[in-house]
């Protein structure tokens, strides 16, 4: 049972054959295959050139057939099988990756996805509203009312940025019991999403922290946190919907694969991503692909929820409902939080600006 792991690799075209069978080489045994003596391991685990194609621009596409052995289960092992030594190489980019049906089926996927996220907050089939509470550096208490302003303003998902750790100015238990505490006294829908950080122990503890203030909903960058260890955390919690923060995963792996379908696969119910025309560099070609690869019928995997961020404003809510559909979740962060005191009122226009949309 093979992985294809397709690859654009910078070349000449007069040493792509060789560059290819240097990569199968290096991401298998890397070790000279002539020194193997075993035939196990000459036959099925050594790499394989399947492919090379000439993508223009003297960068080739090259698929690759890798044993799925060599992973043993490990979400870890996989990208480290699929990109380990050859990411250190500035000219390739691990561009997408073909898994059999079983292969996939053996990892958990998302939990909830789209439905459980809606119902959680009352809402119809529509795009979920989403805002996130920074800077880092405002105590509990401050991040807490910035939580209120966000849930008068009818948001549905309010989270906390990535920064917010467990650091001394807002520790995560305070900041769990703070915001949780104000939002039912508000008695909103609005659900908090507190950030998870630290190793797999404190994640745990994190969890069970959330957990224990009704929280069922967490945020984790799988890229900081480690592929095994976000699996674990999602394994363990089947309750928890988890949402996938795209903080280190600006790396040589193309955004469809590492969104759509690694973190989905790993069980990510939900996935931010920089959107098209915004503060970073992702292009609307891209976007469309890590939306399709996340919403796509895959070997009986849910779909995970788009989530795209980065420079949004309310003013592109039709142009990015026209784009992603309904089955997404728009986040807008520093454009509402820009308002100040008008956070409130911006923040409505924003949800409106949503509901209101012609959902087909």
């Amino acid at each position: 049972m093979d992985i294809q792991a397709v690859y654009r690799v910078r070349s000449d075209p007069r040493t792509i054959s060789e560059r290819a069978r240097a990569i199968a080489v290096e991401q298998s045994v890397e070790m000279p295959p002539e020194a193997i003596d075993d035939a196990y391991v000459r036959g099925e685990i050594v790499g394989r050139v399947l492919d090379i194609k000439d993508a223009g621009g003297s960068v080739f596409e090259v698929r690759i057939a890798l044993s799925s052995a060599t992973v043993g289960g490990d979400a870890g092992q996989l990208i480290n099988m699929l990109f380990g030594n050859t990411s250190i190489h500035d000219d390739v980019m691990l561009y997408d990756v073909e898994l059999p049906a079983e292969f996939v089926r053996a990892f958990a996927g998302p939990r909830h996805g789209i439905e459980t996220l809606r119902r959680r907050v009352g809402a119809p089939r529509r795009a979920l509203t989403c805002s996130a509470l920074k800077p880092q550096g405002l105590p509990a208490h401050a991040l807490a009312a910035l939580a209120i302003g966000f849930a008068r303003g009818g948001i549905d998902y309010v989270k906390d940025d990535h920064g917010l750790a467990d650091q001394g100015y807002s520790p995560f238990a305070a900041r769990v019991e703070t915001i949780t505490a104000a939002l039912r006294r508000h008695g909103s829908l609005t659900r908090y999403v507190p950030s998870l950080s630290g190793d797999l122990d404190s994640m745990r503890q994190q969890i069970a922290t959330a957990r224990g203030a009704g929280i069922d909903t967490v945020m984790v960058a799988p890229m900081v946190a480690g592929l095994s260890n976000f699996y674990r955390l999602v394994r363990d919690n089947p309750g928890v919907a988890f949402l996938a923060h795209p903080s280190l995963a600006g790396s040589r792996m193309a955004p469809p694969l590492l969104f759509g379908k690694l973190f989905r696969m790993l069980g990510a119910d939900a996935v931010i991503f920089p959107n098209h025309g915004g503060r970073f560099g992702y292009s609307a070609e891209t976007c469309r692909a890590l939306a399709h690869a996340a919403l796509m019928d895959w070997h009986g995997r849910r779909p995970t929820v788009p989530v795209p961020a980065g420079g949004m404003s309310t003013d592109r809510v039709r142009e990015m409902l026209d784009f992603y559909g309904a089955d997404s979740m728009l986040l807008i962060g520093g454009g509402l939080l820009s308002a100040r005191e008008r956070l409130t009122e911006a923040t409505a226009t924003f949800v409106e600006a949503v509901k209101a949309y012609a959902y087909g």
